[in-house]
């Protein structure tokens, strides 16, 4: 079914401010990259400057894939979601580009980092790694929602 037809059954598309509301509650989401098998999907925290630009913190070894693959790729994706019940869900597609922020700049978006969630294991990794941050531009958006129960429910 296409999304027009899930409209029938209390799904609702998200403008502008309701995507820029969701993607400043949440903190995490799926980041995306092209590759010639299957897509290279990352679980990764954000911050995000309440505008148009996402950003990711990397912890990059030697050989880190998502440091190469940021580095080849023309474009990228995340999806940011968040489903709370059957009936209670929202979903927001991002497609951007991505470049690193070299060090000189992140004191300037710190304020959007400040609040990424991260987890314990990646503060202790950070000690010992080497640490990239990438600026993810979005360049287009959609968002849908379900919020309340099918109308064939409400009574």
């Amino acid at each position: 079914m296409s999304i027009d037809e899930l409209e029938g059954y209390g799904l609702v598309r998200m403008d502008d401010a309701q995507i820029r509301s969701f993607l400043a509650s949440q903190r995490t989401g799926v980041l995306g990259f092209p590759t010639a098998d299957a897509p290279y999907l990352l679980p990764l925290s954000y911050g995000f400057d309440g505008d148009s630009c996402l950003y990711f913190t990397f912890l990059t070894g030697s050989a880190s894939r998502k440091a190469t693959l940021s580095e080849q790729a023309d474009v990228a994706s995340v999806l940011v979601y968040t489903a709370d019940t059957r009936f209670n869900w929202e979903s927001v597609l991002l497609e951007g580009t991505l470049e690193q922020v070299p060090e000189s700049e992140w004191a300037a978006i710190g304020d959007a980092l400040d609040g990424a969630w991260r987890p314990d294991l990646f503060e202790t990794a950070a000690r010992s790694s080497a640490v990239s941050i990438y600026e993810f531009q979005i360049q287009d958006q959609s968002g849908v929602k379900h919020t309340g129960l099918p109308p064939e429910l409400e009574r």
